[in-house]
């Protein structure tokens, strides 16, 4: 995959979706990080259909906090891991309280001392939030890196780094979105839907002739 490949499929990702963003429902960082703490296993609708009844009743820290752990549950039962979730996400509550005066914090090291925030939520965080080109890696561009060719690697990070290194600038910010969303609805797991990709000509996967 050289540099003008890249470049062309990701003019072709920006043609056919011009604005792309997460489909999480929220209206504030801090908002984006509770849904995506709750997002790590489970599916964008889950979350939203969490949120929709949780963020009208509680949308800030102090609100969250005041819940307690127990006051938090219900809202989120039907998620996975939720007992975790939920402790963890009283404990960022607490901690953005006390370290950041609530507010959500626009640094990477920050957002990864809360609890239940790792890089890859930071990521989402950074770049959702606050514009940064940063490039999440979840299962679907973990996928679509690797099997279209973009950026081939074993593992998350090794993936993360070539697409940082790799993705053109001008790019850069909704990189993340489009490769997701590419994912999620054309480039599946099990049965990638190659005839409907619009970058089907530049795409590298060896078995696209027979999807």
């Amino acid at each position: 995959m050289n540099r003008a490949k890249r470049a062309a499929i990701f003019e072709r990702l920006a043609a056919a979706n011009p604005a792309p963003t997460t489909e999480l429902a929220y209206d504030s960082p801090f908002e984006l990080l509770i849904a995506v703490v709750l997002s790590a296993q489970a599916t964008d609708v889950s979350v939203n259909l969490a949120t929709e009844r949780l963020f009208p009743v509680a949308r800030t820290p102090a609100a969250i906090l005041a819940l307690g752990v127990d006051g938090l549950k219900p809202f989120i039962r039907h998620i996975g891991l939720f007992n975790t979730k939920a402790a963890n996400i009283i404990k960022t509550c607490q901690a953005l309280l006390e370290r950041h005066g609530g507010d959500v914090p626009n640094d990477r090291a920050a957002l990864e001392a809360l609890p239940g925030v790792g890089r890859k939520t930071a990521n989402v965080v950074l770049n959702t939030a606050f514009g940064a080109p940063t490039i999440a890696v979840d299962t679907h561009v973990f996928r679509v890196a690797n099997r279209t060719g973009l950026a081939k690697g074993k593992t998350v990070r090794i993936v993360e780094d070539k697409l940082a290194r790799s993705v053109p600038a001008e790019f850069g910010r909704d990189a993340h979105h489009w490769l997701i969303l590419h994912g999620r609805y054309v480039c599946t797991a099990r049965k990638p839907r190659c005839r409907e990709c619009v970058i089907r000509d530049l795409c590298e996967y060896r078995a696209k002739e027979l999807a």
